[in-house]
């Protein structure tokens, strides 16, 4: 790979550098680490375990609550995703490091989402995470809508 000064790269390509607070950067940034997280659940081999019945716990045992070799257990042991600052495997470090939802950590990686014992493969986990990573947010769908629209 050829690295080239940011100047270089516009002539080449439709370079839009984002501001680290800005929307666009948080938006893509979010959906480059559920990227990576359902990359990591593919190529894992092993068992997944799920939490269980998360739902009922109060809010602060549910973001410590954590299950070895769990989806955010995996996603912990991927170097890149801690060298981006994934704290650890918790579900709280996991909500606040994928920018998601507890809802739709809920629906990542609570067995109550996944039908009959062994259904959850690390597979169907990794598409869920791209399912949330590709939602459009209101902002993008309006922007959507105002173009196709002449706005």
């Amino acid at each position: 790979m050829e690295h080239k000064p940011l100047r270089d790269m516009k002539d080449a390509a439709n370079v839009i550098p984002f501001a680290p607070d800005s929307k666009e950067y948080k938006r893509t940034l979010r959906r480059a680490r559920l990227h990576r997280f359902a990359d990591v659940l593919e190529q894992h081999p092993g068992v997944i375990r799920l939490l269980s019945r998360i739902e009922y716990l109060p809010e602060r045992e549910r973001l410590r609550a954590r299950v070895d070799q769990s989806p955010l257990t995996i996603a912990f042991s991927d170097p890149v995703l801690r060298a981006q600052g994934l704290a650890g495997d918790s579900l709280g470090d996991a909500i606040a490091f994928f920018d998601i939802s507890p809802a739709q950590a809920h629906d990542l990686v609570c067995d109550c989402h996944y039908p009959g014992a062994g259904t959850a493969t690390s597979k169907l986990i990794a598409a869920r995470a791209r399912s949330i990573a590709n939602r459009m947010t209101l902002g993008e769908m309006w922007g959507k809508v105002r173009s196709f629209a002449g706005f």
